[in-house]
């Protein structure tokens, strides 16, 4: 039988909603399709900042009419990495969520210890750990956080290739990929760590299949798939914005010539 052939929904009809800058933006095809892969009752992102992939996050659960609900959790203070940031950008997230994604997204203001208390163990379907990038805060933010994930639930790691400051995501998935059974690494951008929890039913989802197979070819050809499908995803988007310029300039330049026109006729 001939292998079926992987064609995401990313590809065929996803358009970012929301767009501000963030490295996350090379992850958004895989962060839509995996969305619809899950279907996830409960998603927690720890670590929003601007809400780029949080956002995206919750217009998958949207797009794909998934019955389900999303966290952000943040202090957004700001931290060594970012440097600290006044109000503007929570309150920028916070109308956007009121705005689009009323009843789905939720943000907790708050650290991410002191958020633990409000979810039960094996309650998330997914699990996003994007905040402070030591190898400390990233151990103790997975060790927390993962008895919430449940059997079968996906962990995802942002910065998993960034070896700049002191960041360490990188060294801590690292030791992950010694020891976890199901485990994947994309490397093109800051790159993202997906870590399946062990348990659960069988996924019976081409993505996940692809993910977890242990197939080295089909693996790496998912690693550039997801490259070409980021850069599709930005050439469309500067393509929507080049045609949107020149039918404002054509509209400006039809409006002038109008007006000549009528002095013309008037003359």
């Amino acid at each position: 039988m001939e292998p079926r052939v992987y064609f995401p929904a990313s590809l065929q009809r996803f358009e970012p909603k929301r767009m501000v800058f963030s490295t996350w933006v090379d992850h958004l095809p895989f962060a839509y399709d995996l969305v619809e892969a899950l279907s996830p009752k409960m998603v927690v992102e720890l670590g929003v900042y601007n809400g780029l992939s949080f956002f995206t996050f919750c217009q998958a659960m949207v797009e794909h009419d998934i019955d389900g609900v999303a966290y952000a959790i943040d202090s957004w203070e700001g931290d060594v990495h970012t440097d600290g940031y006044d109000d503007s950008i929570y309150n920028d997230v916070a109308t956007y969520a009121r705005d689009h994604y009323r009843g789905i997204a939720y943000l907790m203001r708050t650290y991410f210890n002191e958020a633990l208390v409000h979810f039960s163990d094996g309650s998330l379907d997914l699990l996003h750990i994007d905040g402070l990038h030591t190898y400390e805060a990233v151990k103790e933010d997975f060790t927390n956080w993962y008895p919430k994930v449940k059997p079968g639930g996906i962990v995802l790691f942002h910065d998993v290739m960034a070896r700049i400051k002191d960041f360490g995501a990188w060294k801590f998935f690292d030791e992950l990929l010694q020891t976890e059974p199901e485990i994947f690494r994309f490397n093109h951008g800051f790159g993202l760590g997906v870590l399946r929890k062990p348990g659960g039913a069988d996924s019976k989802n081409q993505l996940l299949d692809l993910l977890f197979s242990g197939n080295e070819e089909e693996q790496q050809k998912l690693r550039q798939l997801y490259v070409h499908a980021a850069h599709f995803l930005e050439a469309r988007r500067q393509a929507t914005k080049f045609k949107a310029m020149a039918a404002g300039n054509k509209a400006k330049g039809g409006q002038g010539k109008s007006t000549e026109q009528v002095k013309d006729g008037g003359g």
